[in-house]
């Protein structure tokens, strides 16, 4: 998870989706490999979410708690 997390703070640069956003804010304020692991905590904490609660991934919800 952390190597795609890495792979995704290069694509992140310069998108406007409140992902992106968040994604590049960290990365000013923390070290990259720290953002990356970040990155990584908060996708296996949406799909756990998905799959315990047998949901939809909603772009939105994963944002509005950062």
């Amino acid at each position: 998870m952390i190597h795609g997390a890495r792979a995704a703070l290069g694509k992140a640069a310069g998108k406007q989706d409140p992902r992106s956003l968040w994604l590049s804010k960290l990365r000013q304020r923390r070290h990259p490999n720290v953002a990356a692991v970040a990155l990584a905590n908060k996708n296996a904490r949406v799909v756990w979410a998905i799959l315990s609660g047998g949901t939809f991934y909603e772009p939105a919800q994963s944002v509005k708690a950062a």
